[in-house]
């Protein structure tokens, strides 16, 4: 086990963790006069860019090695960071989305590409469930200090946020490579690491988890934040709650632990239930403690879920090509994303509790979707 390569890790997943203005994100842009629809529009650009760029980058990690393309990542989300915290406009925010996109498929297959050969067969699960737990770490962190920071302190928030990407980016130097660098790939090396990649069954596991993960994301980081609001609960309030489903989403450390008392499979269908259950309180709820807890219950299951993701992806592939065929599975699961976060944002508009009805429908499709996976 390269056990540098796995303490950088961590301390980049923990450090990019700490978004100090994730608390009040949604507001945040709202103030700038940013509407719900055209927060959810950005996020939907966002995503299609993803997918667009995991090709160009999956050839280009396997050329420029996976330590090379986490430093060059690394560098350009401290550049996102620096431009959020000056944003003031629709076209502000979506610039800073963009830079996110092509950070994000860059990053794409490659940090978990790292951490999986870096463990060289040694306790993958757990290497996974701790940089997982990490990021949440971070979060709690950041949620801690805006608590403390004057109302209203946007601004200063994403200032902080943009240093701790910098010090996320020394680390990322201090990276060694896991695998050389190929000069020039063999033609069509891409397509044969993508064929290789979504063959044996994997398209299940993949579309469900996706549809999971983009409930989770939409309803604890965006409406979640305007359901409070529903409730009139105040911006302190707000950032009490924040902070408590930062900690629960350090439970992905135990997934290693649920996984072996439940199973991989029953695990994996354990977290898509409490999503399930989760969206059908916050649709039907006005009561601020009960949407609390739904928001708590689906940050518990989305942490849970992602390292047993990581881990099962990984463990399907075969080609020495990991991060090109990572990024195709990227791929796959983010045009799953596109249309869950369009549907969720513009129902949204209309009605919270439509979207949350549908959030619940989305879920119930992942749960069958990965009850559907053949096992690896």
């Amino acid at each position: 086990m390269l056990k540098r390569n796995i303490v950088c890790m961590y301390a980049i997943a923990l450090l990019q963790g700490m978004v100090f203005y994730a608390p009040v994100a949604t507001l945040y842009r709202r103030a700038a006069g940013v509407s719900v629809f055209e927060i959810s529009l950005i996020e939907a650009v966002s995503l299609a860019l993803c997918v667009a760029l995991e090709v160009p980058w999956g050839v280009l990690a396997e050329r420029l090695g996976y330590r090379r393309t986490m430093v060059l990542c690394s560098g350009l989300y401290f550049v996102s960071k620096l431009v959020f915290w000056q944003a003031d406009s629709f076209g502000d925010f979506l610039v800073e989305r963009i830079l996110l996109a092509v950070v994000q498929s860059g990053l794409s297959g490659v940090d978990s590409a790292v951490i999986y050969l870096s463990c060289r067969g040694e306790n993958s699960l757990r290497a996974f469930s701790v940089y997982n737990a990490l990021s949440m770490a971070g979060l709690v962190a950041a949620g801690g200090v805006f608590a403390l920071l004057p109302p209203g302190s946007y601004r200063l928030s994403a200032l902080l946020t943009a240093g701790s990407y910098a010090l996320a980016l020394v680390f990322a130097l201090g990276l060694r490579e896991v695998r050389d660098p190929e000069p020039s790939p063999a033609r069509g090396s891409f397509v044969t690491a993508a064929r290789r990649a979504l063959n044996g069954g994997v398209l299940p596991l993949l579309a469900g988890a996706a549809l999971l993960a983009e409930v989770c994301q939409v309803a604890t980081v965006f409406l979640n934040q305007l359901k409070y609001e529903a409730c009139g609960m105040s911006q302190g309030a707000m950032s009490a709650a924040y902070v408590a489903a930062s900690l629960l989403g350090l439970a992905g450390a135990f997934s290693p632990a649920l996984a072996r008392r439940l199973g991989r499979r029953g695990a994996a269908v354990f977290c898509a239930l409490v999503c399930l259950a989760g969206c059908g309180v916050l649709a039907a709820t006005a009561a601020a403690p009960a949407a609390v807890a739904s928001v708590l219950a689906l940050r518990t299951s989305s942490s849970l879920l992602a390292p047993l993701t990581d881990e099962e992806r990984n463990r399907r592939l075969t080609t020495k090509d990991r991060a090109s065929a990572l990024s195709a599975q990227a791929m796959v699961m983010e045009c799953f994303a596109i249309g869950a976060n369009l549907a969720l944002g513009a129902l949204a508009q209309q009605s919270l509790a439509a979207a949350f009805v549908f959030g619940a429908v989305l879920s119930a499709a992942g749960l069958g979707l990965l009850l559907a996976r053949p096992n690896a």
